[in-house]
């Protein structure tokens, strides 16, 4: 009975280190994008549970693992509530559209990460589009006239400010 017992318990034991072990090895990838505990700003993003829509037209665009990548990046990031300003049909066109839709996104990244503190006294900053985004200071912060709702959110390659607006290029 007691061999019964030990036999029972070393089983026990296997499946439960099997089970650990493929638990750790399911979460690898997931921690593969993480640097001492932060996420990367896609992964940030998808976390947040505020930003579905820009997610969507992140990956539409092929742009995820770009905002994976090393950076640093600032990405000024229109919030679900910022797209449900765009018409639907102005932001279906946009997401059928690759090259426009690359455009747009890529004027909401700059290079670099710049915490709010930067920002002060800056009255344009370039984005990765090669445009310029428009920056005022003197009143919280906005830029292209989107109001920054939600400063500084660090991420493991770089930082996200919430706007309240999608902004688009000149």
């Amino acid at each position: 009975m007691f061999a019964q017992i030990s036999t029972t318990t070393q089983r026990l034991k296997r499946t439960l280190m099997l089970a650990t072990a493929a638990v750790a090895f399911a979460a690898m990838p997931a921690l593969a994008h993480e640097h001492g505990g932060k996420k990367d700003i896609v992964d940030t993003a998808v976390a947040a549970g505020q930003f579905n829509t820009l997610v969507t037209a992140v990956t539409a665009a092929g742009l995820a693992e770009t905002l994976k990548g090393e950076g640093p990046f600032t990405v000024f990031a229109p919030n679900d509530a910022a797209f449900a300003k765009v018409p639907k049909a102005d932001l279906d066109a946009l997401l059928a559209d690759k090259e426009k839709l690359t455009a747009v996104l890529t004027y909401h990244v700059v290079p670099g990460k710049l915490m709010a503190a930067d920002l002060a006294g800056k009255t344009s900053l370039k984005t990765v589009q090669g445009g310029e985004l428009m920056l005022d200071t003197s009143n919280g912060v906005t830029v292209d006239g989107a109001k920054v709702i939600s400063a500084d959110i660090e991420t493991s390659n770089g930082v996200i400010h919430v706007i309240d607006s999608v902004v688009l290029p000149k």
